[in-house]
C-alpha cells in the first residue's frame, strides 16, 4: 500500500486535502507549505472559513514537483521560479505526479571581452651635448647707476652750562628734593660730554 493511501485511505484521488494530510503525503512540516505559498504564486488553495487550507489534486501535485526541484535536484527558490516561470506550472505538476527530474536550465553563455589598454610614451629627456659646456650668464650694465651722495650728520644742538642754573635756583628748599636735582644735574653735565665726544669723533 503506498504511502499515499496510508495518509488518507478513505478519500478518492480527487478529493480535496488538507494541510497535515498534504504535510504527511510530502513529509515536510506545515510551516513549510505555507512558506512555498508565500513564495510561489502559482499555490493557490482553497480557503474556507477560519482559515482552513484544502488542496485540490493539482495542487498537492504541483506542491510535489517543486519539493522534487528543491530536495532532489538541489534547486533554490529562485531556481524553482525560474523553472515555473519558463516551463510553465503544468511542466512542474508532472515532475510531481511522475517523480522525474527536471532537465537543468541551460547555463549562461559568457564571453570574455579582452580590452587592450595602450600605456602612454613618456617624451624622451632632452640632454646637453657633452661636447658643450655652460657658460655663464654674465649681464654687462650699459649705464653706470648714479652714486647717491653722502648724508651730512646733523649736529646736535649745543647745550649750554647755563640751561641747567634754573633747576637749581627754582630748587626748593628741601635737602632731599635738592640734592636729587644735583643729581639729576651731574647727569645731564656727563651726557652733555658724551654728545661732544660723539661729534669730535
Amino acid at each position: 500500500m503506498s504511502a499515499a493511501a496510508l495518509a488518507y485511505p478513505q478519500k478518492s484521488a480527487e478529493a480535496f486535502r488538507t494541510i497535515s494530510e498534504v504535510a504527511q503525503e510530502l513529509d515536510v512540516p506545515q510551516h513549510v507549505l505555507r512558506f512555498w505559498e508565500s513564495r510561489f504564486t502559482q499555490i493557490k488553495p482553497v480557503k474556507r472559513a477560519g482559515g482552513r487550507r484544502y488542496y485540490r489534486p493539482d495542487d498537492v501535485d504541483l506542491l510535489k514537483g517543486i519539493r522534487a526541484l528543491l530536495y532532489n535536484d538541489g534547486f533554490t527558490i529562485k531556481g524553482v521560479q525560474k523553472v515555473l516561470k519558463e516551463r510553465g506550472l503544468r511542466h512542474v505538476a508532472e515532475l510531481g505526479r511522475t517523480g522525474a527530474a527536471a532537465a537543468a536550465p541551460p547555463a549562461p553563455v559568457v564571453i570574455e571581452k579582452i580590452v587592450y589598454v595602450e600605456k602612454p610614451v613618456p617624451a624622451p629627456v632632452k640632454r646637453r651635448p657633452t661636447h658643450l659646456r655652460a657658460v655663464p650668464d654674465i649681464s654687462l650694465p650699459f649705464f653706470d647707476e648714479p652714486v647717491p651722495a653722502p648724508v651730512a650728520a646733523v649736529p646736535a644742538p649745543a647745550i649750554a652750562d647755563a640751561a641747567f642754573e634754573p633747576l637749581v635756583q627754582a630748587a626748593p628748599a628741601d635737602t632731599c628734593d635738592r640734592v636729587r636735582l644735583e643729581a639729576l644735574l651731574d647727569e645731564l653735565t656727563g651726557l652733555k660730554m658724551r654728545l661732544r665726544a660723539a661729534r669730535s669723533a
